[in-house]
């Protein structure tokens, strides 16, 4: 696919940043599976050597699992790729992992004599597939500039999850470099928003001189959700440990054995399961929400332009 205006990138999010352990996965997975749980149809599409989204679903070394060999055969070659059905309902994934590193370099390679085909090597095998979705989540690498490049150049918005540290806030510099250099080809990208995750429900102060810094980054005010994901070290182990999502291990808390019913004997302490997990699936929720609302305004505002 040569012309870019033949793409089609409706309702494809990019969910990017430079740094590692931001919660990008999570985020993706997150609010593909609370989004899909609501009636949306979502893909999700692991764009990561790592391929963590494995780990937060809970297919890893399953049959499911091709460690990113479809995904990056569809780089390399092009053509048709088939996606795995239904790992939650409603919920379609493109596995990611180790196989992503050939498709890097052949990208490198193919750069040489033809960087707009290699910039638009995911957009091109995603196109024929996103009038299927409702939405399709892009989980992007940390450190492979190749493949983020390639990710919003196959995307319609940007989702920026960050940390709250000098380091993280530092690094949007380069993530505000990325969606630029993509624009000659992907004019119409846009910037969906930024989330802040991790953060401490105390750390006001905090909060707030990252928002600003956010703001100056992107030189626009509205940029910063006004949902966060708060840190829970507990939740996170207990979700990828038992390869659940948030809401789902919330759902375990909460229909488990009492404390009275565990004083008593009546019944065992549930293992792997922090009462923290009911304030991160709601944050979570809203974070879901919250990028709904935001498409649907860009969308409306977009017809009445």
């Amino acid at each position: 696919m040569a012309a870019s205006e033949a793409i089609h990138r409706d309702r494809v999010v990019a969910v990017i940043n430079g740094k590692g352990g931001v919660l990008k996965t999570t985020l993706t997975a997150n609010i593909g599976g609370l989004l899909a749980h609501s009636g949306y149809h979502v893909l999700l599409v692991d764009l990561d050597p790592q391929g963590n989204l494995a780990e937060d679903l809970g297919y890893t070394e399953t049959s499911t699992d091709d460690e990113g060999a479809a995904l990056a055969r569809g780089l390399i070659v092009g053509g048709d790729i088939e996606v795995v059905k239904d790992v939650r309902p409603n919920l379609d994934v493109l596995p990611g992992g180790t196989k992503l590193e050939e498709a890097t370099a052949a990208l490198v390679a193919r750069a040489s004599r033809d960087a707009v085909g290699a910039k638009l090597a995911l957009a091109s095998i995603l196109s024929p597939l996103t009038s299927e979705y409702d939405l399709v989540l892009i989980d992007c690498p940390p450190g492979d500039e190749t493949l983020q490049t390639a990710a919003v150049a196959a995307a319609s918005w940007a989702l920026v999850p960050t940390k709250t540290d000098a380091s993280s806030l530092k690094g949007l510099y380069a993530v505000a470099k990325r969606l630029e250099s993509v624009l000659d080809i992907n004019p119409d990208l846009d910037l969906l928003g930024v989330v802040l995750a991790g953060v401490s429900t105390s750390a006001t102060t905090v909060k707030k001189r990252a928002r600003t810094a956010i703001s100056e980054a992107f030189d626009d005010d509205a940029v910063v959700f006004e949902a966060a994901v708060r840190h829970s070290e507990a939740t996170a182990e207990a979700t990828r440990a038992r390869g659940l999502l948030v809401h789902e291990l919330d759902n375990v808390v909460r229909t488990g054995p009492k404390w009275y019913e565990i004083r008593r004997g009546e019944a065992k302490p549930q293992s792997l399961a922090p009462q923290s997990s009911s304030s991160v699936a709601d944050d979570l929720m809203a974070v879901a929400q919250e990028l709904v609302q935001r498409v649907t305004a860009a969308e409306s505002e977009a017809e009445t332009a």
